[in-house]
């Protein structure tokens, strides 16, 4: 089936509201490790404080991952319990845990004059008005939650519930979480497809709406295409400057190779009199 032309979210903004004046997409062409992924979000971020350009990046992940917020326990029973035997790594974002496994991710990160970075809200707004928008041209009733979820937060990312969350018939199919360094901000987030094995509690957007596993061909593409063209009315594909990519290979080796907390590494190394790298 030929695909519709993607229609560009109408911003969720004030009239006037300045958009990035240049975005950089980059496709990931091929799934990669999550110490890598997590190390690739962080030589964005790092680069657009540098003065490089704010940059849209979708791309998946290589194996089952379990992905912990910046501030969750390493030692929590529910790893071993349930995810003993995946890789794991640690983001820079907060919030709850994520399994990364049948899922497309985006990041997006933006520099400190940008009006993205003003406000935290604005971001979250654009990029899943964007996605929701994708979903209704398709006939998927896919919405925003509009409330949170009260009660004890669960280990999980998608047992959580934000008023910023995309919906679909009750169930979390979009999260997105933070970090922000320098005034500069990184976003990312995850659209799950179907359930994984390691998490049957949590359907897909496949699950949930069948017809749009044969509908949504090329899905990294058009979902790039939708949500930078929300957030820069001057976006263009891209590709990685060669620093960029040997900082995100050191970032892996050394960085991401543990999920040991960042602050409990900070800690130790200034006891050491080394700068914390974070």
């Amino acid at each position: 089936m030929t695909a519709p032309a993607s229609t560009p979210a109408t911003p969720p903004f004030e009239p006037g509201f300045q958009r990035l004046s240049a975005l950089r997409l980059i496709l990931e062409p091929r799934p990669l490790s999550g110490a890598l992924n997590m190390a690739r979000d962080e030589t964005l971020l790092e680069s657009v404080i540098a003065g490089g350009p704010a940059t849209l990046r979708i791309y998946r992940w290589r194996e089952p991952t379990v992905s912990l917020g910046y501030f969750q326990a390493e030692d929590d029973p529910t790893l071993g319990e349930r995810f003993g035997g995946l890789p794991q790594v640690r983001r820079l974002s907060g919030g709850g845990a994520l399994l990364h496994d049948r899922e497309v991710t985006y990041s997006v990160v933006c520099p400190a004059e940008a009006p993205f970075a003003s406000e935290p809200g604005l971001l979250y707004d654009a990029v899943h008005a964007a996605i929701v928008a994708e979903l209704n041209a398709w006939g998927i009733p896919a919405r925003l939650r509009g409330t949170s979820l009260t009660g004890a937060q669960p280990f999980l990312c998608f047992g959580r519930g934000d008023p910023r969350d995309i919906v679909l018939a009750g169930s979390k199919i979009v999260g997105s979480a933070q970090r922000r360094r320098k005034g500069a901000v990184l976003q990312h987030g995850a659209l799950l497809l179907s359930r994984s094995d390691w998490a049957r509690e949590f359907p897909g957007l496949w699950d949930l709406a069948p017809e749009a596993a044969q509908r949504l061909d090329g899905l990294e593409s058009r979902l790039g295409g939708v949500i930078a063209s929300a957030l820069s009315l001057a976006w263009a594909p891209g590709a990685w400057r060669p620093e960029e990519v040997r900082d995100a290979e050191a970032k892996e080796r050394e960085r991401y190779s543990s999920t040991r907390p960042f602050v409990a590494r900070k800690s130790s190394l200034q006891k050491q009199g080394e700068t914390p790298p974070d």
